[in-house]
C-alpha cells in the first residue's frame, strides 16, 4: 500500500495542533524577515545620513549656519538630530561658560539615548524568534510523533506506513522551527554589532563636537579677558 507524503497532503492532514504550530512559526518567520529588511534599510540610511553629515560639519562650515538648515528640516535623525541638540543647548547656556560643556553634553546624550531606542527597535522581536521558534517547532514534532504512536493503538498490526505520515508532519514543524529561527539569530547578532557600530559613532562625535566647543569657549574668553 503506497502512502501519500507530499508535503501539501502532510500539512493538510495534520493533527490541529500540529497545524497551528506550523502557522505560528510561518507567521513569525514572516514577520521575521520584514524586520530584517526594515533594519537593514534603517541601518544603512544611518551610516549614510552620518558620512554625509561628517564630511560638511567637518568641512569647516560655519555651525551656526549649519545649524539653521538642519533645524528646517521636517525630520531629523542620527547625527545631525545629536549635533542638533547639542548645539541648541549650547546657544541656550552659551552665557554662562562653566556650564556649557556639561549642559551641551547631557543633551547630546539623551539624543543618542533616543536614537538608540530607534536603532533597536524590534531587534528583541528577532531575538525572540530566534531563540523561541525552534522549542515551538520541538513541541510540534513531540504532539505529531505522539499522535502518530496514539493511533497504533486499536491496530492490529503496526506497520511503518501507518505511522510515517504522522511522523513525517511533525519533523515539518521541526524543519519550520529552525527555519524561522536561524535568519532571526543571524539577523539578530549582525544588527546588534552594527547598532553598537553607529552608536559608537554618535558617541564619539559628541565627545569631538564638546571638545570643540570647549576649546572655543575657553578662546573667547581668553580674548575677552586680554580685551
Amino acid at each position: 500500500m503506497s502512502v501519500d507524503l507530499s508535503m501539501y497532503r502532510l500539512i493538510m492532514e495534520a493533527s490541529l495542533i500540529v497545524q497551528l504550530v506550523m502557522v505560528i512559526l510561518v507567521v513569525a518567520s514572516v514577520l521575521s524577515w520584514l524586520v530584517i529588511l526594515v533594519k537593514a534599510r534603517t541601518i544603512k540610511a544611518a551610516n549614510r545620513t552620518a558620512d554625509e553629515f561628517e564630511e560638511r560639519f567637518w568641512s569647516g562650515v560655519d555651525l551656526a549656519h549649519l545649524y539653521d538648515g538642519i533645524r528646517r528640516k521636517p525630520e531629523m535623525s542620527g547625527m545631525e538630530h545629536v549635533f542638533s541638540s547639542g548645539f541648541k543647548e549650547f546657544l541656550r547656556v552659551r552665557q554662562h561658560p562653566t556650564h556649557v560643556v556639561d549642559a551641551t553634553h547631557r543633551s547630546m546624550r539623551v539624543a543618542i539615548s533616543r536614537e538608540s531606542e530607534e536603532l533597536e527597535r524590534y531587534l528583541q522581536f528577532l531575538a525572540t524568534v530566534g531563540s523561541t521558534s525552534p522549542y515551538i517547532g520541538l513541541f510540534g514534532t513531540v504532539w505529531g510523533i505522539m499522535h502518530a504512536f496514539l493511533g497504533l493503538a486499536g491496530a492490529q498490526q503496526a506497520t511503518l506506513a501507518m505511522v510515517a505520515p504522522g511522523i513525517a508532519e511533525a519533523l515539518i514543524a521541526t524543519a519550520l522551527g529552525l527555519f524561522a529561527a536561524i535568519p532571526a539569530v543571524i539577523a539578530y547578532n549582525r544588527f546588534a554589532s552594527d547598532v553598537d557600530r553607529v552608536l559608537g559613532r554618535l558617541e564619539n562625535f559628541s565627545d569631538e563636537f564638546v571638545s570643540l566647543l570647549g576649546r572655543q569657549s575657553v578662546s573667547r574668553d581668553s580674548t575677552a579677558g586680554q580685551e
